[in-house]
């Protein structure tokens, strides 16, 4: 969500302190750049209405600096052309403002889900970003299947079914499938291989799934397990208990002390999901618990996910980019972007008063309508009873959460701050890159590169290169080919060095996975290239390449040296080296199946997966496929004759 730049302390016996301070600050700040940007921003008023929608500030190279939103764009961008009102680090970013997108909207409800939805795209460096983007599990119970199949599910929500989350990690969602199939008896097995069963798999044997596949169940009975299930989840837990209970007492009664059993491990299974609850959520029905914490510059939001007076876990959220931005914004902004991709339940409990409330209200009930849910949503702050309890709860939990985190920030920023002494370094590098190549004797070779930065590894940066045109046996040229494709277009893209953080297009300190050779490798490629300022060292194992532990860290001027085999510092260059390891064996192994897999058929073209499937099974091999007259291959199913003489001139051309 967007908040308006403007803002002066709330004690009126600073104020006018503040705004000669503003002032002075304006005045030494009134640089080239933030003219510029000003200018910028006017020519972008001048187009606008008066009319609701979502503005992004761009750089000099078109990377988006912020996402806002307005109910009258015209209004609120042009109070970024009023410098006097503006925070320092609003100032920044219009000072980096070269040009402006609009997209106009119908509300500034729909803006607001815009925002989010952009925001999480883009990730801009001045907006409040909810770190965490990793897709929430769901339970899935799909429908179009006379037997449903219960699953776990990431992502878009385009399969028929009915789903129920979000759930906080993984592991939760786990050990309740786990649970439900031993309540409920459902299959979890893929329709194919459903298909296939002509007897019970081991899950019918251990007791956690009916085998609807063979017809130990018939298709009224599953759909009773089914609703059963529905309800339970659906917060029906109760009810299900004690009909099952009834059950059982029948059984017993008629002497079937199988069914019994049964139905007793049922039972169990119902009491262990609703034992396994570490926080009481009962009579809360659905809601989303948001409690927020502060200390030493830092945020902590913590969540936990109630549905139908069941807990389906909690997480703390870090969001980043939130230096002078007010804490009730911060948390406003962390809902827009967690529920731009989770649907909002009827309640979200929350421990302060939110700016725009009742428009957060209003968009969120938008989006579970578009969602398919179509329920009102309501932002509250519990004041007493069951609600009150567990928002304590919540905050006690933000206040651990920031205090963990605090704690590992310390203990890992004393680990960079020695490894930036151990390695010589003039600062903390904020952009690690790390190397290694992969391939056997030659075959497939692929180099990889990781990026890491203080907060730990950045996926999203990782790149793999296939090598081209070093030979396939030599290590040192392999290396040489990747550093100059890296830092040639390092050079092209920014030459000035001018990016800096995440989005950097150069590294504090290149890590080499290798020993002298690859280091003069590296070193003689950027040196040709003109970069000689790019720190680089070479880790290499020991001597007699023995326990991890002995590794020897070479520098470019071709000294050496090593750490304790107890140091911090070199268990976190270690777990460097193996994450590049890792990443780049793993493109080599793609790289080596997509091969394993290819065809010779491939290269002719016009011919798609279906005729190249069609031409094996007819012939038998590629090679009868080169062989074959024409009249052969006109013969073959699904291939016309103007294939055929495509795949006859392909193999006979010139001939």
């Amino acid at each position: 969500m967007a908040k308006t730049p403007a803002g002066t302390p709330h004690d009126p016996r600073g104020a006018e302190r503040f705004n000669e301070e503003r002032a002075a600050y304006t005045i030494s700040s009134a640089t080239p750049d933030l003219e510029t940007g000003i200018t910028a921003i006017r020519d972008t008023v001048k187009t606008l209405q008066p009319v609701p929608g979502v503005y992004r500030m761009l750089d000099t190279r078109g990377d988006v600096l912020y996402v806002g939103k307005a109910r009258v764009l015209k209004n609120r961008v042009a109070n970024y052309a009023q410098p006097k009102n503006l925070s320092q680090r609003l100032l920044r970013m219009v000072s980096q403002t070269r040009r402006m997108e609009i997209v106009t909207t119908n509300s500034e409800a729909e803006a607001l889900l815009l925002e989010a939805q952009l925001i999480k795209r883009f990730r801009p460096p001045f907006n409040v970003l909810l770190r965490d983007d990793k897709s929430f599990p769901f339970i899935l119970l799909r429908s179009e299947h006379n037997f449903p199949r219960i699953m776990k599910h990431r992502g878009a929500r385009r399969a028929k079914g009915n789903y129920y989350g979000p759930f906080a990690s993984a592991g939760s969602v786990n050990t309740t499938i786990n649970a439900l199939q031993k309540l409920f008896l459902l299959r979890s097995c893929t329709d194919s291989f459903f298909s296939r069963r002509d007897r019970p798999c081991l899950l019918y044997q251990i007791k956690r799934c009916s085998a609807p596949c063979v017809d130990r169940i018939d298709k009224e009975g599953y759909a009773e397990l089914v609703k059963q299930a529905q309800d339970f989840l659906g917060g029906k837990s109760s009810s299900v208990q004690a009909d099952l209970e009834k059950q059982m007492a029948k059984a017993a009664e008629s002497l079937d002390f199988e069914t019994a059993a049964i139905l007793r491990d049922r039972l169990r299974a119902a009491t262990f999901i609703q034992g396994s609850q570490a926080i009481n959520a009962s009579g809360v029905g659905d809601a989303d618990v948001f409690a927020l914490a502060s200390k030493g510059g830092q945020i902590a939001v913590q969540a936990f996910f109630i549905r139908g007076g069941q807990n389906w876990g909690h997480r703390a959220f870090f969001p980043s980019h939130t230096k002078d931005v007010e804490e009730d914004q911060v948390l406003a902004d962390v809902l827009a972007q967690f529920y731009e991709e989770v649907p909002p339940p009827r309640t979200i409990l929350v421990d302060r008063k939110l700016p725009e409330q009742e428009l957060i209200e209003e968009a969120f009930a938008a989006s579970a309508e578009q969602g398919g849910a179509g329920h009102r949503v309501e932002i509250s702050i519990p004041q007493r009873g069951d609600r009150r309890k567990l928002m304590q709860q919540a905050q006690r939990n933000a206040v651990e959460a920031l205090d963990r985190r605090l704690a590992e920030r310390g203990t890992k920023a004393k680990t960079l701050r020695e490894m930036t002494e151990f390695l010589e370094l003039a600062d903390v590098p904020q952009r690690i890159e790390v190397y290694d190549n992969s391939h056997i004797q030659g075959a497939k070779a692929v180099g990889g590169m990781i990026v890491a930065g203080p907060e730990g590894f950045i996926k999203n940066q990782y790149r793999k290169f296939n090598i081209k045109t070093a030979q396939t046996n030599d290590d040192f040229g392999m290396m040489r080919e990747v550093m100059h494709r890296r830092f040639s277009r390092a050079m092209k893209d920014d030459p000035d060095r001018e990016t800096s953080g995440d989005k950097s297009v150069w590294p504090d300190l290149v890590l080499i996975d290798g020993g002298k050779g690859q280091m003069s490798a590296v070193k003689d490629t950027l040196e040709e290239l003109g970069i000689e300022d790019v720190p680089l060292i070479a880790i290499a194992k020991g001597p007699d390449h023995g326990r991890e532990g002995r590794e020897v860290f070479h520098f470019p001027d071709g000294r050496e040296k090593t750490l304790p085999t107890n140091s911090p510092v070199l268990f976190y260059l270690q777990t460097l080296r193996d994450e590049v390891h890792r990443f780049a064996i793993g493109a080599h192994r793609a790289k080596r199946s997509r091969a394993i897999t290819a065809s010779p058929l491939d290269e002719i073209p016009g011919i798609g997966p279906s005729r190249k499937r069609a031409l094996l099974l007819h012939f038998g091999t590629a090679g009868k496929v080169r062989a074959a007259s024409l009249q052969d291959l006109q013969r073959a199913p699904g291939v016309s004759a103007a294939v055929a003489q495509t795949i006859y001139d392909f193999y006979h051309a010139g001939g």
